[in-house]
């Protein structure tokens, strides 16, 4: 992913384990001046909500492993956001029983952040792009009662919906734009790549970057990095631990070499209207996001936010390693293994570059306005 202002390089990581250390891995993707889009969740018991009964799996174990991820991970600089969930709600009954659940881990994890991190970190969620709940549910998560913990801070949407040789209204994005327009907070796309159409060509990346959407969206993360057998890989890795670069990989970089120069007045001007319509909706409703409604369409809310089970947790912390960034050896940057394209070697034990002094940042000072990097500014709370 490249946000679409400043183009920074973003990745995003599914699950984690909190008991391991990612000293060194986060300090390489620092050094090469690489933004985290963090999950907390992972497929383990007591580590995700149970999207059917989630009030069995709320409980103060699952707040506890998420939080240890919070706190580890909050000590990196290059931590842009975590992910409270991933296509939680995506069907009829998950519809029903798991929208207040997702909004009360929202909740929980940003009043942790606000009491125990060193800085403020952005909280989001990664919704299927399913229109029977595309509007109601971003609706939902935006929207508050009591305070501004509820809502969450930035919102991905999984869009597969621009397969091969598409255009910016055949494939359905102009009503995506339309539908986020009024959209409080900054949206983006968490996954795309449709592979229904192979190889893959990536010509939305054209428009996602264009004046018809930097509006609204702030880029986009491609749907994935290694070959899995859902064919969705952008490398293979080999048996012998080296890199192919697939075709798609070319595909890609070809469309980002081909990226015209952002149109930064657009995007002022944008900037500048957002801006006013925020100040307007806060001398209207005296807030900036929308209050939330008794009902939405395809959700059950009537049940209410569960009251916070993490009170404890948020008042003590969690004990866990915090991360810190740490020197990298000559030894560390370079890869044990080659990597090829099209049956030919092309970097053997590549090395990569520090092109940002990331050690510069392992001294955090807890401060109002704490900016990660120009795309932080964006996602920050503004309060």
């Amino acid at each position: 992913m490249a946000d679409s202002v400043t183009k920074e390089p973003t990745i995003r990581i599914y699950s984690v384990n909190p008991e391991l250390n990612h000293d060194v891995c986060m300090s390489m993707l620092a050094a090469a001046g690489i933004y985290l889009v963090l999950d907390v969740n992972s497929p383990l018991p007591d580590h995700h909500l149970n999207r059917y009964e989630p009030w069995q799996s709320y409980n103060a174990r699952y707040l506890e492993n998420i939080f240890k991820i919070v706190e580890q991970f909050s000590y990196y600089n290059n931590t842009l956001g975590f992910f409270a969930g991933n296509e939680v709600i995506n069907d009829d009954i998950s519809a029903s029983n798991s929208p207040v659940y997702v909004k009360a881990v929202i909740r929980d994890m940003k009043e942790y952040i606000a009491h125990n991190s060193p800085r403020i970190i952005p909280v989001g969620y990664s919704a299927a792009d399913d229109l029977k709940y595309r509007l109601s549910l971003s609706s939902y998560l935006e929207c508050m009662d009591d305070t501004m913990a509820e809502t969450v801070d930035f919102y991905g949407v999984n869009s597969y919906q621009w397969c091969g040789q598409q255009s910016f209204h055949t494939s359905g994005y102009d009503v995506l734009v339309n539908d986020y327009s009024a959209f409080s907070k900054p949206v983006f796309f968490s996954e795309f790549g449709c592979n229904e159409v192979t190889p893959r060509i990536f010509e939305e990346i054209l428009a996602l970057y264009s004046n018809d959407m930097v509006d609204i969206f702030s880029g986009g993360l491609v749907y994935e990095f290694t070959q899995e057998p859902n064919n969705y890989g952008l490398v293979k890795v080999l048996e012998n631990g080296n890199i192919e670069l697939l075709s798609d990989f070319m595909a890609l970089q070809d469309q980002y070499l081909r990226l015209p120069p952002l149109d930064y007045f657009h995007i002022a001007q944008s900037m500048r209207k957002n801006s006013k319509e925020l100040q307007q909706a806060i001398t209207l409703h005296k807030q900036m996001v929308p209050v939330c409604e008794d009902e939405y369409h395809n959700l059950d809310v009537s049940r209410g936010v569960p009251v916070s089970i993490a009170s404890e947790l948020i008042e003590n912390g969690v004990k866990v390693r915090q991360g810190k960034y740490v020197p990298l050896s000559t030894e560390q940057r370079t890869s044990q293994f080659d990597v090829f394209q099209g049956g030919s070697m092309l970097l053997k034990n590549p090395e990569f570059r520090i092109t940002v002094d990331y050690m510069s940042g392992t001294e955090i000072q807890r401060a109002k306005g704490f900016q990660n990097s120009m795309y932080y500014q964006f996602l920050q709370p503004l309060y």
